[in-house]
C-alpha cells in the first residue's frame, strides 16, 4: 500500500499526536539531502578533496549564473513531469515503474507526430517501450546520412522557443509548473481525485463505499502514462529536436525518487526535481573545471533515493518517541 505522503508502504500507518507528526515531516523531507551531502563529503575526505570546495563548485555551476540556473531548469522539467507521473500513482496506490517507457513514446510520438504484480509489469513494458521506439527510428525514421540512430530535424516552426537564449529553457518548464498546480488541485479539490487518495490509503474502505477500484487504478496509470509521454515530448521539442535512440538518462527511474523524496507534496516534487536538476546540469560542468569524477554525484543521487524511502515514522526508536510526544 502507498502511504498519503506518497512512500511504499504496508501496514496501517503509526498512530501519533499531530504536532508530534507535523515536526516530523520537516526532518522527513531534509533528512535525505543531509545525509546525502554529508555522505558525499565522506567521500571527498576519503579521497583527499576539499568536500567545501567542491560543494561551492558544484553550487556555482548550478546557481551562480542566468546561464547555469537556466541549465538547472532544463534538466529539472522532465524529473518534475516524471516524479509527478509517479507520485499520481503512488498516491492511488499503485507502484508504477513504467514512466521510463511512458517517456519514450511521448518523444517518439512528438517527433513523429511533428516530423515535420505491477512492478513487474511496468517494469517489462519500459523495455517493451524502449526497443520498440528503438526499432522504429532505426528501421523507419532513421536520419539520411547519419550514422548515428536519429530521425530526422523536427520543423523549426514546431521547437519550442528559448526563454532565455542562448540556453534551452523553454516554456516546457512553466508548463511542467502549471501540471503540479493542477496535480495539486486533482487530488485537494476534486471528487476523482479523493477516490484515488482513498484507493491509496486504504483499498478495502474505498471499495465499501463503492469506489470501483480497478477502474481508480486504470485512471491512475493513464494519467502516470499521459504525465511521462508529456515530459518525453517536451525533451524533444525543446531540448534535442529530434528523437535520439536511448536519449534519456534515466528521467523515469529519478522521477521514482523525486515523487519519494517529495513525498507526494507538489512543493515538495519541486524542490525535489531542482536539486536533481542541480545535481545533473552542475555535475556535467565541474568536470570541466576540476578532477571531481561524475560517480561523486551519482553517489549523491544514489544516497538521496536510499533515504528517501526510509519512513521516520515506522522506525522504533522514533515510534517510542511519538507516543510520548
Amino acid at each position: 500500500m502507498i502511504a498519503e505522503t506518497g512512500i511504499p508502504v504496508a501496514g496501517q500507518e503509526t498512530i501519533a499526536p499531530p504536532r508530534a507528526l507535523r515536526l516530523l515531516r520537516p526532518v522527513q523531507l531534509a533528512g535525505p539531502f543531509l545525509i546525502a551531502l554529508l555522505v558525499g563529503a565522506v567521500v571527498l575526505f576519503a579521497s583527499g578533496r576539499d568536500a567545501i570546495g567542491t560543494y561551492w563548485l558544484l553550487a556555482q555551476q548550478s546557481l551562480g549564473g542566468t546561464s547555469q540556473i537556466a541549465n538547472t531548469l532544463v534538466a529539472a522539467t522532465p524529473v518534475l513531469l516524471t516524479g509527478l507521473a509517479t507520485a499520481v500513482a503512488f498516491r492511488s496506490g499503485i507502484f508504477n515503474v513504467g514512466v521510463e517507457g511512458s517517456l519514450y513514446v511521448g518523444a517518439f510520438a512528438a517527433a513523429w507526430g511533428w516530423r515535420v504484480d505491477e512492478v513487474v509489469t511496468t517494469l517489462m513494458l519500459n523495455y517493451v517501450a524502449i526497443l520498440l521506439t528503438s526499432w522504429l527510428v532505426n528501421y523507419y525514421f532513421l536520419a539520411p546520412d547519419i550514422a548515428n540512430s536519429m530521425s530526422p530535424l523536427i520543423a523549426k516552426q514546431a521547437r519550442l522557443s528559448s526563454l532565455l537564449p542562448p540556453s534551452q529553457l523553454t516554456i516546457a518548464f512553466v508548463a511542467a509548473l502549471l501540471v503540479t498546480l493542477l496535480y495539486a488541485y486533482f487530488f485537494d479539490r476534486t471528487r476523482l481525485g479523493y477516490e484515488l487518495r482513498m484507493v491509496g490509503l486504504n483499498p478495502r474502505f474505498a471499495r465499501a463505499v463503492g469506489i470501483d477500484l480497478a477502474g481508480a487504478v486504470l485512471i491512475a496509470f493513464v494519467i502516470s502514462g499521459i504525465l511521462g509521454g508529456v515530459a518525453g515530448g517536451f525533451q524533444i521539442l525543446g531540448v534535442n529536436y529530434r528523437f535520439i535512440d536511448h536519449f534519456s538518462p534515466g528521467y523515469g527511474f529519478t522521477g521514482i525518487a523525486v515523487a519519494l523524496l517529495g513525498r507526494g507534496h507538489p512543493v515538495g516534487i519541486v524542490l525535489a526535481a531542482l536539486f536533481f536538476g542541480a545535481l545533473s546540469s552542475g555535475g556535467a560542468m565541474i568536470q570541466l573545471f576540476s578532477d571531481i569524477p561524475l560517480d561523486l554525484i551519482n553517489i549523491l543521487q544514489g544516497t538521496v533515493m536510499i533515504f528517501a524511502v526510509i519512513e521516520l515514522s515506522r522506525l522504533p526508536f522514533v515510534k517510542r518517541w511519538l507516543r510520548h510526544a
